[in-house]
């Protein structure tokens, strides 16, 4: 049973540290915005007969 115990604390520590990594990128880090183009082929704009 304790390593039943050891293994449960350890993958919630885990959880528990990508929880935080995740809410940590999501709150604080602050995407630059940029333009963006993208060329599409003539053939995908025509309507097929």
């Amino acid at each position: 049973m304790p390593s039943l115990i050891r293994l449960l604390v350890v993958v919630g520590l885990l959880g528990g540290a990508a929880y935080g990594a995740m809410f940590a990128l999501a709150n604080f880090v602050q995407p630059k915005p940029r333009e963006m183009t993208i060329t599409i082929p003539q053939q995908r704009l025509t309507k097929p007969n």
